[in-house]
């Protein structure tokens, strides 16, 4: 209980006026400790033969702070009668799923030998980075969670790229839209795309990949000559990147839901192999698509915090803000 001794003492001296500590399990002489420190203390489980409070957990895994922040979001996501609060580090739009008004204009991906491939390009007026969509089987440009992401994304100053990475024809053929390879070369040519057009040319690049996409966005990311910045993973698949996971070395954010419990598993699995800073972040009870009310909103509130930490240019010296520190963590 000295950890949680420490916080009550930090919450008192910021004022609270009322302090409860609230916990699954304690020991009954941290309880007596604490009662003599806080206002309250709720504890569900009070055993007498108290050792450890990991034999009492299935999963006792340490959390990062990115998994802690999803399950505060969570916790208070936005209801008919408790609007939503801006999140730290996000702009007050993007945090309450009202972003900010950003022009999005059809534009067609090229490069030699490569079909033309359809693309919706939106570039924010402070640009500062910009993210290229990676959909998942059976999608495409128009997918409504990635275009809401790109949507946040755009408030908080970072220009999108959602693009086809496959023409109508090649996509009636299934083998294709499972080739992992072929996709990420896509990717890759979309990446060079980009970084010709004038609006956002010397950018650094992100990748937000979702379910097959984002094996293909990790699968990009270990090219050397790809130099990405970032890459956000919703409901992925990283483990179909294969032995390219060690070669991805920029930092790396998977977001996976909790009641996703195979894709879990996988990406559990794929952390352990990426090469570079990494989180896994569990969303409370969302599924593979994140369907739940305010699950995709934490979804962009986490990935909006990623690509402020890891991809945004740096501002001005005069203009410098506090930047939260980074450290390469992953649960599991």
């Amino acid at each position: 209980g000295a950890t949680m001794l420490a916080a009550v003492g930090v919450a008192r001296a910021a004022g609270a006026r009322r302090v409860v500590v609230a916990v699954p399990v304690a020991s009954p002489s941290a309880v007596q400790t604490l009662a003599d420190e806080a206002d309250a203390v709720i504890a569900l489980v009070v055993p007498e033969g108290f050792r450890a409070v990991g034999e009492h957990y299935q999963d006792f895994h340490e959390m990062t702070d990115d998994e802690v922040s999803a399950c505060l979001d969570a916790a208070v996501r936005p209801g008919p009668d408790r609007p939503g609060e801006a999140a730290t580090g996000t702009s007050a739009s993007a945090a309450t799923g009202q972003p900010t008004d950003s022009p999005a204009r059809d534009v067609v991906v090229t490069a030699p030998g490569v079909p033309e491939l359809a693309g919706i390009l939106r570039v924010p007026a402070g640009v500062r980075g910009v993210v290229l969509f990676a959909h998942g089987s059976g999608s495409s440009r128009t997918s409504p969670r990635n275009r809401m992401m790109a949507e946040h994304l755009a408030a908080a100053g970072f220009a999108t790229l959602l693009f086809d990475l496959l023409t109508a024809r090649e996509s009636d053929d299934r083998a294709n839209v499972f080739d992992i390879g072929l996709l990420a070369r896509r990717l890759g040519m979309a990446t060079a795309w980009v970084r010709a057009q004038e609006p956002t040319a010397g950018l650094p690049v992100g990748y937000f990949g979702a379910s097959t996409g984002a094996g293909a966005a990790l699968r990009a990311a270990a090219e050397p000559e790809a130099s990405v910045a970032a890459v956000v993973s919703r409901g992925g698949r990283p483990d179909l990147a294969g032995h390219h996971l060690a070669e991805v070395t920029c930092p790396v954010l998977l977001v996976v839901g909790g009641a996703d419990h195979q894709v879990l598993e996988l990406n559990r699995h794929a952390a352990d192999q990426l090469g570079g800073p990494r989180s896994l972040v569990v969303v409370p009870g969302a599924g593979h698509l994140f369907e739940e009310r305010g699950a995709l909103e934490t979804v962009a509130r986490l990935a909006v915090r990623w690509f402020d930490r890891y991809l945004a240019e740096p501002p001005p010296e005069d203009d410098a803000r506090s930047v939260p520190s980074a450290r390469a963590a992953h649960s599991g």
